[in-house]
């Protein structure tokens, strides 16, 4: 299983009810259902991880994200993942909004544009950064809101949601000191478990 995943799975208690948002081939929620007793639905657009997710039997649904998620009631689900889809979904703070709605607890993936060599590419070159990290040029990239880890974790304040657990990792998801002391200058990846619990007391 992918790296990333691997730490997921970690926070995804067994028998829990979970929705993988982009999906992809079903990885996740096909290792879960085996090993954890988890179930579920994930929603995938491409056709190809549809196929893929079918044969290996996982309930997926078409669907694009940026359509939300009112097919769901409200506290359909236990958890709610979506891994590397923030920066490439319209409006992230309403799918955050909609993940929290129907999720009791959100996991959440993304790269982290204030990683020290986004910020030596943009002063030394003067150009948005190319990488093997950082693959797509400006003009043809599917990433549409790169932000940084103080930008996602002043969205959770101003959204009222509790950050449970954060990890800051490396392009290989590794942990190392220094991400854990500067997470925001060396962490390329965010993994991140939040909670809309206080925002929904408020309401109350």
């Amino acid at each position: 299983m992918r790296a990333d995943l691997e730490i997921i799975q970690e926070w995804i208690p067994a028998n829990s009810r979970v929705l993988d948002l982009g999906c992809g081939n079903g990885e996740l929620l096909s290792w879960l259902q085996k090993h954890k007793n988890v179930t579920g639905y994930g929603l995938e657009i491409d056709p190809d991880n549809i196929a893929a997710c079918i044969t290996k039997g996982v309930n997926v649904i078409e669907q694009d994200l940026d359509l939300g998620l009112g097919n769901f009631s409200d506290d359909s689900f236990d958890v709610v993942v979506m891994t590397q889809a923030l920066q490439v979904v319209h409006y992230p703070d309403k799918i955050l909004k909609e993940m929290l709605r129907v999720g009791r607890t959100c996991i959440i993936t993304f790269p982290n544009f204030g990683h020290w060599r986004c910020r030596w590419y943009l002063a030394h070159k003067g150009r948005m950064p190319v990488s093997d990290f950082l693959p797509y040029t400006w003009y043809n990239t599917p990433n549409i809101h790169f932000c940084t880890f103080a930008d996602f974790e002043e969205l959770c304040r101003e959204m009222q949601m509790t950050v449970l657990d954060r990890l800051a990792v490396d392009r290989q998801h590794r942990r190392n000191l220094g991400s854990r002391i500067w997470p925001n200058l060396l962490g390329e990846i965010g993994i991140y478990r939040v909670t809309g619990e206080n925002a929904r007391s408020l309401k109350r």
